[in-house]
C-alpha cells in the first residue's frame, strides 16, 4: 500500500477515492476522523490521505490525480428554465425540482463549431 494524496479536507480526498475507484483502483482513505484531534496533534498529521492498495496501481493514481489537479474549476452559474433556481454550471440536474438543465446549456450556449 503506498500513499498517493494529501488532500486539503475531506470532500476533497472523497472526490479523489471515487476518481480512483471509477478507475478499477482500489483506494483507502485515512485520518478520515482525525480532524477532531487538531490541537491535540498538529495539524497538519490530520488532513486526510488517500492510499492506493496495490503498488502496482501508483503510477496511473498519480496520473489521475495529476488530471484532477489540473481540471479547471467551474464558478458559472445556469438558471433552470423550469423553477428558476440558479445552480452551478456543472450541474446537469436543478437541485430544486430535478428538470434538466442540458437544454439550457444548448439553448444558450451552442457548442463550438
Amino acid at each position: 500500500m503506498k500513499k498517493l494524496y494529501t488532500a486539503n479536507h475531506l470532500l476533497e480526498a472523497y472526490i479523489v477515492r471515487d476518481l480512483l475507484e471509477n478507475a478499477c483502483i482500489p483506494a483507502r482513505l485515512f485520518n478520515e476522523y482525525a480532524q477532531g484531534g487538531t490541537g491535540e496533534i498538529p495539524f497538519t498529521h490530520t488532513y486526510p490521505e488517500v492510499w492506493v492498495v496495490r503498488d502496482f496501481d501508483y503510477e496511473r493514481g498519480r496520473t489521475i490525480v495529476t488530471a484532477y489537479e489540473q481540471m479547471p474549476q467551474v464558478t458559472g452559474t445556469i438558471f433552470c428554465l423550469q423553477c428558476g433556481e440558479e445552480n452551478p454550471d456543472n450541474f446537469q440536474l436543478c437541485w430544486q425540482c430535478g428538470s434538466g438543465l442540458e437544454i439550457v446549456k444548448e439553448k444558450f450556449f451552442p457548442p463550438d463549431i
